[in-house]
């Protein structure tokens, strides 16, 4: 499962989802504040939210008062970033296309430094003495990455990486050199050769990258 998939599990319990939404929309709140909106009980708000807090998705921190003791509230932390949306397609697109307006092969350009940066970062990260080795960690990146990347090799088909799910997809279209860079990454981080193949079917693809030793 990729960091996301697993977040999104976990979310699914209960009254999770809820105190997280309460909370991402005011900052911080204390157990008392979200069982009173919830509802709840405050020691079942409590169970919750320390549940949710040794998962790392909670953290706590001090509101001072005019009176008596600081209060504690919850806050969420960056391991729920995932959940949330970011900039999206859209907008990547957006500027690829502003980019090549003003300059001739300037979104090419800013997609190569793109590639470039990957495969140092790859480069920096894998480990592995034969392209097997490389492409299985490679391969454990990605999933990471929400890539849902799978290596597999058979004496009738040799060795190969499987992807179920390309986050760079609305690129392709528009931008055809992106999955000629994607190739070309793939063979300078694993050393070997790489050829690209896509299978579709019932709106799914499938990306399925065949190695060999150069």
């Amino acid at each position: 499962m990729t960091p996301a998939s697993k977040i999104l599990a976990r979310l699914s319990r209960p009254h999770w989802f809820e105190i997280i939404e309460l909370i991402k929309r005011s900052g911080g709140l204390a157990v008392g504040e979200l069982a009173e909106e919830l509802g709840m009980s405050y020691m079942g708000v409590k169970k919750h939210c320390l549940a949710m807090q040794k998962l790392g998705y909670l953290d706590t921190w001090r509101r001072p008062k005019d009176v008596g003791r600081p209060e504690k509230l919850y806050r969420l932390t960056s391991r729920l970033d995932p959940v949330f949306a970011g900039i999206g397609d859209e907008v990547t697109l957006a500027i690829l296309e502003a980019a090549a307006e003003m300059e001739v092969n300037a979104a090419e350009k800013l997609l190569f430094s793109y590639f470039r940066k990957r495969t140092e970062k790859y480069l920096s990260e894998l480990k592995g003495d034969s392209v097997q080795e490389r492409a299985e960690n490679f391969a454990a990146i990605r999933t990471k990455e929400g890539y849902y990347s799978q290596c597999d090799y058979s004496e009738e088909e040799g060795l190969r990486i499987n992807e179920y799910h390309n986050p760079l997809e609305p690129l392709f279209n528009k931008f055809p050199t992106v999955e000629r860079m994607e190739v070309q990454m793939m063979g300078k981080i694993l050393a070997a050769h790489v050829e690209r193949t896509v299978e579709r079917a019932s709106g799914l693809a499938r990306y399925r990258f065949d190695l060999s030793p150069r």
